[in-house]
């Protein structure tokens, strides 16, 4: 059984029940589906700087903030229906590894490729170019 990780851009995608994401995750199967940490990390800390941002901004629509919190509770949720591979030991010395090489790209997409190529997954993808940089990393395709 092969392991599929969705890039950030897939997982928002497959949190909005996209047609297209779905009908391809049930194909495949869903224990062959992971997300990384790093993924969790990218959207937790884009729902905490809403929050932050929200809170400290007392003329915006109070509204807002409870909207906020909820969409905090529903990313929760979901994380917590899914595989999530982590950046373990392995992951930091392939990331590590991976530096040293000097492949520009993002530390994110550092981080989820060094753990891709640890748990030996594909990285399901809408844009190859910046995870095509990285040797020996098998990619899918998974544009709408």
């Amino acid at each position: 059984m092969s392991k599929y990780i969705l890039d950030t851009d897939r997982v928002t995608l497959f949190q909005h029940n996209h047609s297209k994401i779905c009908q391809r995750a049930r194909e495949i199967g869903n224990d062959s589906i992971f997300v990384t940490v790093v993924t969790l990390q990218e959207q937790l800390q884009g729902r905490l700087a809403t929050i932050h941002k929200l809170s400290a901004n007392k003329n915006k629509k109070p509204e807002l903030l409870s909207v906020a919190y909820h969409n905090l509770r529903k990313t929760q949720e979901f994380f917590c229906n899914l595989q999530l591979l982590d950046f373990d030991d392995a992951a930091n010395t392939y990331y590590q590894n991976l530096r040293q090489q000097k492949v520009s790209v993002g530390t994110h997409d550092l981080r989820i490729a060094a753990i891709a190529l640890v748990n030996q997954a594909v990285v399901a993808v809408r844009n190859k170019k910046d995870f095509s940089k990285f040797p020996n990393l098998p990619l899918e395709d998974w544009s709408l």
